[in-house]
């Protein structure tokens, strides 16, 4: 099976105040976190998701493909349908993982894929702090629908409408993800 792993990294950042994915962690860009987990997953193709050319170097890095949204301006969704829509015939699931969760790590998305029963019917999510949401793998059943999002609302429709679908494995620390400065700060913490 073939595994695209696509980290969204196309925000504008408005409540951190600045591009928050370059701010250091732990020594790195909390992007090259994110890019470190997916690299970790053999075999994966590991696609960039951005709408300007900053993280070129960081992605050339971890051999990471990059893929260019010129309408991330208009959402989350927007940088979803862009990787969707860059998948080929020959890719048979998609994991997106968000750029902001620099405690999501390789074991986790290795686990998604362990879950995934390697229909094209399936979902796997992650579940924490009650709810379900990125990382997330999609099989390629979903991939046409994925590529129609147009907004900032992300997955959570397609996740909805195939409830029934949907597997999940526990992951706690993904419900951390980088907002603020404050966020930033607490991460120490973990």
């Amino acid at each position: 099976m073939r595994v695209a792993v696509a980290i969204l990294a196309a925000g504008k950042a408005r409540r951190f105040g600045r591009q928050k994915l370059l701010e250091i962690w732990r020594g790195r860009p909390l992007l090259e976190h994110a890019l470190r987990a997916a690299s970790e997953v053999s075999g994966a193709d590991v696609r960039l998701v951005t709408g300007d050319e900053r993280y070129a170097n960081l992605a050339a890095l971890y051999a990471a493909r990059v893929v260019h949204n010129p309408r991330f301006e208009d959402g989350i969704g927007t940088s979803i349908a862009a990787v969707a829509a860059a998948c080929d015939d020959d890719t048979d699931a998609l994991v997106i993982v968000l750029g902001d969760q620099p405690l999501v790590t390789g074991g986790h998305l290795r686990a998604l894929i362990a879950a995934w029963d390697g229909e094209e019917g399936s979902i796997v999510a992650t579940a924490y702090a009650g709810t379900q949401g990125p990382p997330v793998l999609f099989g390629g059943t979903y991939f046409s629908e994925l590529a129609t999002l147009d907004d900032d609302s992300g997955a959570k429709g397609v996740l909805r409408a195939h409830a029934d679908r949907v597997r999940t494995v526990r992951f706690e620390p993904a419900a951390f993800d980088v907002d603020t400065p404050v966020d930033l700060d607490r991460l120490d913490h973990y």
